[in-house]
């Protein structure tokens, strides 16, 4: 008899309390910030019932196990594969395919100190941590890091990714990646986290923020490899300059002694998951900014303590007490300064000589991601997570049209689009009666858990200022602390939203609820059909669909398409897919879309007691459900920035070897360089051997 997988962990999922401290501030040991008394609308009246078809059936088939994949970098020996009863860990039946772009025999759940890729596959380490990339930048050396070395070399901890044409010079894309957040226990030998030094300090601003960076392919393979010293490649940090655009800028609240008219930010921090517009720039979203200051109990103003602790800034002194090496890292001194992070951030990759703009239109919260669409005339609407327990996800539809072309002219005019619009945030209705959501993850009678929902319009920003929406707030207490706004109007509080991506295919747009240990705890939130699960530890993927399939649209319909977990739980649901022919997934977090329409999804923080990975799942058809994983990660490190082109796969391999009690001197992975060598955060390319597209 198989066993099911345990849940391990007692931090969020089963993230490392390593993870937790370093990357959001142990922001699931927080009291969540998140107070409000907002009623869920889903007790709908008697008779509002879906009247979709009960789940399909299928007939059982029987998978064999799969064999481990190709290898880079030599890691510690592979621990036995944890595979549940109902893993789809196999070789595919004959004449039984998967999906197109889903064609590759699914990886085994596993704990291997390696990067597993699927039979038939090979991959590279296409840039890693400390890899020079500007003119000038020494080779990366452990040992004598330093804030100039590391300000020419890529940055720590990359997220998202987005690769772009470049014009002109044939097999070259620009990549461009975030840097989320610095570790400096696995960074630097004899860190001392109460007495960190000026040098560690200042190499770890510069560790933050983003890179751009020139890539070359090869012509017989998918193998990526950096290009560097390219004039196009670049390093943004914690202290270069960005512009506050939109309706903010000027603001007495983003004011300081530094920036006295409010309108020059030094620095982006925490980029976590971002977007690419159509007309070529990229999207980076500031998520747990709130951890970077300190002092906000000697905050005396009733105003700005109440505003600060809604959005998780607590405490005194900062775990990488910046705020003694600069003051506007320390709010008693300057309470301002935390208003100036948690949005989203606009690059043009394509002029080094830009300043990034931070779009104050966009709301500020802990953005995860920023994906745009555009509507049928041609206005980018941008879809947006809020990565909180029980905080809620937004959209933003722009007043204006993108402008077709390459001239300057319609590049400058692009360059404003996302600071004129409206600012909405989603209530969810489900469409059953409260009684069959009883806590469990049980279908409803329907055979779904689904409903409907309205966008909730917070604020409009014009050419001549910008409107609230919601009563008793100014449009400029809405963009600055939109969390509030939220709560006013009653959005629905979700568990922790993080990826939202809109099908190039068929418009519908897919939440990552990533989890929520809180969720139906006494003075917590109870569970609702959007989030039905007590204690979710797994979390779950939203479809949600627009009123007649219109970006702008201010309805729309929704359903799980996928509640996460192990297969054999009778509360997991993928799609109505046979679940003996899945792959077991846990905590969903970025999103992407391949060429063919399918969802691909990476995981943060598994609870089954394995390593994270990224997966594959078709969203039509009918085989719409069958979920595959195509990867897995080394000891400690999350899946990010999945970007799945024809001949390859991209994937940012994040903090390998945080595992609790890892250091320098006591490494929990070898990888990617091998034993005895420092631990790397690295972008890596899969590609299939035989040169063909992935998964066809």
């Amino acid at each position: 008899m198989r066993k099911t997988l345990p849940l391990i962990g007692s931090h969020n999922g089963g993230r490392a309390a390593l993870t937790c401290r370093f990357r959001c501030g142990d922001a699931c040991f927080q009291e969540v910030p998140n107070t409000s008394s907002n009623e869920y609308v889903g007790d709908v009246i008697a008779g509002a019932l879906s009247r979709r078809s009960m789940l399909r059936t299928a007939a059982v088939v029987t998978v064999a196990a799969a064999t481990a994949g190709t290898v880079v970098g030599s890691g510690a020996p592979q621990a036995a594969a944890a595979t549940p009863s109902g893993a789809a860990t196999g070789v595919a039946h004959k004449g039984d395919k998967g999906a197109r772009g889903l064609r590759f025999t699914p990886v085994a759940p596993n704990t291997a100190d390696r990067v597993t890729v699927p039979e038939g596959h090979a991959q590279n380490v296409v840039i890693s941590w400390g890899q020079p990339i500007l003119r000038g930048a020494p080779a990366f050396d452990p040992d004598k890091q330093s804030a100039k070395a590391q300000a020419g070399q890529f940055g720590y901890n990359n997220d998202f990714l987005s690769l772009l044409p470049l014009h002109g010079e044939h097999g070259r894309q620009v990549l461009v990646a975030n840097h989320e957040y610095t570790d400096e226990i696995l960074m630097f030998k004899g860190y001392d986290p109460q007495n960190p030094t000026r040098e560690q300090v200042e190499t770890a601003w510069a560790a933050h923020g983003l890179s751009v960076v020139v890539v070359e392919e090869s012509r017989r393979s998918g193998r990526l490899s950096a290009v560097t010293r390219h004039q196009l490649n670049r390093r943004l940090t914690a202290t270069s300059e960005f512009r506050l655009s939109g309706p903010v800028a000027g603001s007495a609240l983003v004011r300081t002694k530094a920036d006295p008219r409010g309108r020059t930010v030094l620095g982006t921090l925490n980029n976590c998951s971002g977007g690419t517009t159509p007309w070529g720039t990229t999207l980076h979203g500031e998520e747990n900014f709130n951890q970077y200051f300190a002092n906000a109990a000697k905050v005396t103003d009733p105003a700005t303590a109440a505003r600060l602790k809604r959005y998780g800034v607590t405490g005194e002194a900062s775990e990488r007490k910046w705020e003694r090496f600069d003051d506007r890292f320390d709010l008693a001194k300057e309470p301002n300064e935390a208003n100036r992070f948690g949005w989203v951030v606009e690059l043009d990759p394509y002029d080094p000589e830009s300043t990034p703009r931070k779009r104050t239109a966009l709301g500020r919260f802990k953005h995860e991601a920023a994906q745009p669409r555009l509507t049928d005339d041609g206005r980018p609407v941008v879809y947006m997570g809020d990565d909180e327990k029980f905080d809620y996800f937004y959209k933003f539809v722009s007043s204006k049209r993108v402008a077709k072309g390459r001239s300057r002219a319609a590049h400058e005019h692009n360059l404003t689009l996302l600071d004129e619009g409206t600012l909405y945030v989603a209530r969810l209705t489900g469409n059953s009666p409260a009684a069959e959501i009883d806590g469990t993850g049980k279908l409803p009678a329907d055979g779904e858990f689904d409903g409907g929902g309205e966008w909730l319009p917070l604020a409009t920003a014009g050419p001549h200022g910008a409107v609230s929406h919601v009563d008793g707030m100014t449009a400029e207490e809405v963009y600055l602390f939109t969390r509030f706004a939220g709560d006013k109007v009653g959005a629905t509080k979700m568990d922790r939203p993080e990826d939202i991506e809109p099908s190039p295919h068929s418009g519908k747009v897919y939440v990552a609820l990533t989890n929520n240990s809180d969720r139906g705890k006494a003075g917590k939130a109870p569970v609702d059909e959007a989030n039905p699960r007590n204690l979710n530890k797994h979390g779950q993927i939203l479809e949600l669909t627009e009123h007649r399939g219109r970006a702008e649209a201010t309805t729309f319909g929704w359903s799980l398409f996928l509640v996460a977990g192990d297969p054999d739980d009778p509360a997991t649901y993928f799609a109505g897919f046979p679940k003996d022919r899945v792959s077991p997934i846990s905590c969903p977090d970025n999103v992407a879309f391949d060429p063919h329409g399918n969802l691909w999804i990476s995981t943060d923080g598994n609870a089954l007691g394995t390593h994270d990975g990224l997966f594959g799942v078709a969203t039509r058809g009918e085989r719409r459900g069958e979920l595959k994983q195509f990867l897995t990660m080394p000891n400690g490190a999350e899946t990010c920035g999945p970007l799945v082109q024809d001949r390859r796969v991209l994937v940012s391999v994040q903090h390998p070897g945080e595992v609790d009690g890892a250091s320098v001197e006591k490494p929990a992975s070898a990888w990617p360089d091998g034993p005895g060598r420092i631990v790397r955060p690295s972008v890596v390319s899969v590609w299939r051997e035989d040169g063909c597209d992935i998964g066809v």
